[in-house]
């Protein structure tokens, strides 16, 4: 087969210098550059030479071509993400507000240009917002006429060979023995036999394949705008609360029945998904020995749920990251802890409360703190009515007397300890206004003395019993409890939104890794009777697998139509030899 660019025909060479310039000039202008061009499906923008009257209609015009251009689109995309970091790491009103009012507190100079700034609510502030419209505009108004040429150029057929094939990127020529026809023949059935999109336009086979690069591309634009649809959805109407159960006891999905609720601002609470769950058991292990002591090995909520007023109860077990799914509502385990159990008696010997008081960690140990209020049936020794309140410390594992400070040494209750000291007065809940139930209000109480005038504690042991002073009666530590707190979750279109992802993913490896290239195959009867064969191949991008794909196509289609003894023959030169062109392609070509 032979290396040679170019292979004239005598009556070429007898032409004069002007009409060879003239036909040049004719395949820069025309059939060349419309070979290349049609592989780029990109909007056509209008030449610089004649720009529109810049007017209204001609501002208008140039900011939505600024604002549906590539370039636009990924700057919209990088400051969505620079937006989203104030989101991650300054505390956001609708997460945790009671972290804002901290930060706030602690940082009473940040605080103000924060607001100002709306980054305590990044994801609904205006600016955000406007990314956010902004850039899902600019992805529509990219993918329309994308789409459009797309789809035409699906409905329509590769183009014919350009004049001089030469002038491609890679390039391969030989002369055959076999009749033209049979050669493009051959060449269409090797063509469409490697799943191009080939037919025969005039004295060539004209090919193309690499459609799916195109299409990737569309998919990713298209999965942006699911996922932000998606998102938006999400955001509009989302539910989320939290709600801290204790072993036995139960939560019901309805919203006076959570400590703390969160919605979009288009959610109807009446949309609530109906059901019930009761935590049978808490399991928590621990590693008990090595470098990772208490490290916890098994969290898992027992629970019995039942879907619907009339629902069947059925078991279940809950753990981190394994929620529960109930009709599109999940429900996570987040955290858990340890209640003890209290009795109270009165100063007449009557009990008046018996609960299991949810305590609050405060370290890897389950060291924990709060508070134990009795409200209402108690009164003192003299009969009267009167409220009481306790500063509660427990530590699941105590070191035992004479071994440091009260703080645990393991996460298990192995050596429950509780330590005490009370209040009575007024809590100050007939009030009417919230409290915090694990801070004791102590501004209308008095503390309750000991025998010395010193403030009254003690440390229990489970079964021991503090006395109050003066008959006013006394507080047993009965036992431990644990408790688990959950996160209610209704996060609509997340399955859209995933399946976006992986939609974008998708596409964007088909954009990346799959070229887009046209191969043409001309065959035609030489001077001397004798067929020539002209191979050439041009691609969306350049690329050195054109030319080796050129190669094995050439090197097959030489089987069927074999390199034909002669002059211009190179005895020493194999079967699929392609050079690239040195020379630049036409003005609109694109490689």
């Amino acid at each position: 087969m032979s290396n040679t660019k170019s292979n004239p025909a005598p009556e070429r060479e007898r032409r004069d210098e002007r009409e060879i310039r003239d036909e040049q000039d004719r395949e820069n202008a025309g059939e060349l550059g419309a070979a290349g061009s049609q592989l780029s499906t990109a909007p056509s923008e209008e030449s610089a030479a004649n720009p529109p009257a810049m007017g209204v209609v001609g501002w208008a015009r140039w900011f939505w071509r600024q604002l549906t251009s590539m370039r636009v689109a990924l700057l919209l995309l990088f400051l969505l993400s620079l937006g989203a970091i104030p989101g991650s790491l300054i505390p956001q009103n609708s997460v945790d507000e009671m972290k804002v009012e901290s930060f706030k507190k602690a940082h009473t100079t940040l605080a103000p240009i924060y607001e100002k700034l709306q980054l305590f609510d990044v994801y609904s502030s205006v600016w955000f917002s406007a990314i956010y419209i902004l850039l899902f505009i600019s992805l529509i108004g990219c993918i329309v006429p994308r789409t459009g040429q797309f789809i035409g150029q699906l409905r329509g057929r590769p183009p014919g060979a350009p004049g001089r094939l030469t002038r491609l990127p890679a390039y391969t020529t030989w002369r055959t023995e076999a009749e033209p026809e049979q050669v493009r023949e051959a060449a269409l059935a090797m063509m469409r036999g490697r799943r191009y999109r080939a037919h025969i336009a005039g004295n060539a086979v004209a090919a193309e394949k690499g459609y799916l690069r195109e299409a990737g591309n569309l998919i990713f634009h298209i999965a942006l705008i699911v996922m932000l649809v998606a998102f938006a959805w999400g955001q509009l109407f989302k539910s989320e609360g939290g709600k801290l159960v204790v072993e036995g006891g139960g939560f019901s999905n309805a919203l006076p029945m959570y400590d703390d609720f969160k919605s979009g601002s288009l959610f109807d609470n009446d949309s609530l998904v109906p059901f019930t769950f009761e935590l049978d058991e808490f399991i928590g292990t621990y590693e008990r020995s090595g470098p990772q002591t208490g490290t916890p090995r098994t969290f898992e909520a027992h629970v019995t749920y039942s879907e619907g007023a009339y629902g069947k109860p059925q078991k279940s077990v809950i753990k981190v990251n394994e929620p529960l799914d109930i009709d599109g509502t999940k429900v996570y385990l987040n955290a858990h802890g340890y209640a003890p159990v209290v009795s109270v008696k009165d100063g007449r010997g009557k009990e008046v409360y018996r609960d299991a008081v949810p305590l609050l960690p405060f370290d890897n140990n389950v060291t924990s703190n709060g508070v134990i209020k009795v409200m209402d049936g108690y009164r003192d020794k003299n009969g009267k009515k009167t409220q009481l309140g306790f500063q509660a410390f427990f530590v699941p594992t105590f070191a035992g007397e004479g071994k440091g400070t009260m703080y645990s040494q393991f996460p298990a209750a192995d050596n429950p300890r509780l330590a005490l000291n009370g209040y009575y007065g007024s809590l100050g809940v007939d009030s009417g206004l919230p409290q915090n139930v694990y801070q004791l209000d102590t501004s209308k109480m008095e503390q309750f003395k000991d025998s010395e005038g010193n403030q009254l504690k003690q440390r229990l042991a489970v079964g021991e019993t503090m006395k109050l002073p003066d008959g006013a009666g006394s507080i047993t530590f009965e036992g431990v409890e644990e408790w688990a707190s959950f996160q209610i979750s209704e996060q609509p279109a997340s399955g859209w939104a995933l399946t976006g992802a992986i939609a974008a993913i998708v596409g964007l490896a088909g954009s990346l890794f799959i070229q887009r290239r046209r191969i043409w195959v001309r065959a035609v009867r030489g001077a001397d009777g004798v067929t020539v064969v002209e191979m050439a191949g041009l691609g969306r991008s350049e690329s050195a697998k054109l030319p080796e794909e050129l190669a094995d196509l050439a090197v097959t289609l030489n089987d069927v139509a074999p390199t034909a003894p002669g002059p211009d023959t190179d005895p020493g030169s194999e079967p699929g030899s392609v050079e690239e062109s040195s020379e630049e392609p036409a003005e609109g070509a694109e490689k």
